[in-house]
């Protein structure tokens, strides 16, 4: 029962932020929304982490099975991507390194800044 009401919870979030989205005029996904509203609701301590964490661990252990749907659209669109195979795999290649690199900098720095301002961080 408390995968259920966990998944609850989450599918919550992610509902109020379809809602969101048809409000909103923006060019978000919905998901995004609802991550952000699941979020701050986190941060703000409106709800327990231990509220959806069990789900929320599963869900992400789960994460690559949702990509073979995916990988099996790309095989069968190989005849539309073969002409812009190489352009697109160097895009995406250089895409990846430049976010790994910005993400490590900016870790590097809140590790840093949190060093430096005595480690009272939770």
């Amino acid at each position: 029962m408390k995968y259920i009401r966990q998944l609850f919870v989450i599918v919550l979030f992610s509902f109020l932020g379809e809602g969101l989205k048809s409000l909103l005029p923006l060019p978000v996904p919905a998901g995004i929304y609802g991550l952000l509203l699941l979020s701050g609701a986190l941060q703000l301590h409106i709800i327990k982490k231990e509220a959806v964490a069990d789900t929320g661990k599963f869900l992400i252990e789960i994460m690559p099975l949702m990509f073979i749907p995916a990988g099996v659209g790309l095989i069968d669109a190989w005849d539309v991507l073969r002409p812009v195979f190489v352009p697109v795999t160097v895009i995406v290649v250089l895409s990846t390194v430049v976010v790994m690199v910005v993400s490590g900098r900016a870790a590097q720095r809140v590790i840093r800044k949190k060093k430096e301002g005595g480690g009272s961080g939770k």
